[in-house]
């Protein structure tokens, strides 16, 4: 299993990719391509003192930067690294494709290099989010922000198989996100939305209020992608000033010092829980190849994960499995029973 790697798109430089990709294949049975400029990255792995051959380089002239537009990248920087990486999982050398660098880039260079999926008029972005009782996965979270009806139910059909392999769930449990749990609550679209959902032979639970998707009631939780970035960025916000109003309490009193011993271990936990290392990146749903997207400051830790999660979706053939299933939503609902 290969992986191609945006090693110099990061908002932290090459680093935490070399030092993630080394992890990578320490733990797994992987091999990692390295994309970025050929010198830099060998400069870089000599300093961090690293040398494997499961860990190679694949040189790129170009970096698109965070600030840089997307689409001025299909113009002017077709030797980027992501586009370079992109090429590599459509040419077969790689088995896909993660990325810390521009988000949008990376989407671009897998519409325009991997192409879409049949059937999908739209690529999903899907992350993880814990819950009270392990995990759910919420799309779309930035890909798409205007989405109609149709499109909402193709991301639950994306969501749903992507469910079943993250999960081991025949039939993982797919909820809307709404402003309410009746069927009448909502905007035109997720009314006609959950009119589709109730309609297809997906495990579709209903509308989810944004206060549920922590419970565990869904497993797939589905969304605009505008909506569904703002849910992801309040709730990244929100743990991190958890964390820190906890902190500041525990150590402003003589009890919370003295208590802190106690409750280490369990605080450390729930850090883990809701760190978004853990998950690594956030698979990009409807392109016909394995595009992983990871936050700009990734460490090497969710480097190692993105490498470990873009893995198991190869050996899961999630993409073809999103294909069938799309394929048998699109021909109706008797031919997608059967699927």
């Amino acid at each position: 299993m290969k992986i191609a790697l945006d090693a110099v798109g990061g908002d932290h430089g090459p680093a935490p990719c070399i030092e993630g990709a080394f992890q990578a294949i320490s733990e797994s049975d992987v091999e990692v391509i390295l994309v970025g400029d050929e010198t830099t990255l060998k400069q870089e792995c000599g300093r961090l003192g690293y040398n494997d051959a499961r860990v190679s380089i694949r040189h790129a002239s170009q970096v698109v930067t965070m600030e840089e537009s997307p689409a001025a990248m299909v113009r002017k920087k077709r030797d980027s690294s992501i586009w370079v990486a992109t090429g590599m999982v459509k040419n077969g050398e790689a088995d896909a494709v993660v990325s810390p660098g521009n988000t949008g880039a990376s989407m671009v260079a897998s519409f325009f290099v991997l192409g879409l999926t049949k059937g999908v008029e739209r690529p999903a972005i899907a992350t993880s989010l814990p819950t009270v009782t392990g995990e759910a996965i919420i799309l779309d979270v930035g890909a798409n922000v205007d989405c109609g009806a149709k499109d909402l139910h193709q991301f639950a059909v994306m969501g749903n198989e992507y469910g079943k392999y993250l999960f081991g769930k025949p039939n993982p449990r797919v909820g809307l996100l709404s402003i309410g749990e009746e069927d009448s609550k909502g905007n035109e679209v997720t009314k006609e939305a959950f009119k589709l959902l109730k309609a297809s032979s997906l495990n579709f639970v209903g509308n989810v209020e944004g206060r549920e998707v922590y419970s565990g009631n869904a497993d797939v939780v589905v969304c605009d992608g505008f909506i569904g970035n703002v849910a992801l960025k309040i709730s990244e916000g929100v743990a991190e000033t958890i964390s820190k109003l906890l902190l500041k309490e525990i150590s402003g009193s003589l009890l919370g010092r003295l208590a802190y011993p106690l409750i280490a271990a369990p605080l450390k936990k729930l850090k883990r829980r809701i760190d978004y290392a853990e998950f690594g990146g956030a698979p990009l749903l409807g392109v016909n190849g394995i595009t992983i997207i990871c936050h700009g400051r990734s460490s090497a830790k969710a480097i190692k994960n993105a490498i470990r999660r873009a893995k198991g979706m190869a050996e899961g053939r999630v993409q073809e499995l999103i294909q069938r299933n799309i394929e048998g939503s699109l021909a109706g609902p008797s031919v997608e029973q059967e699927t």
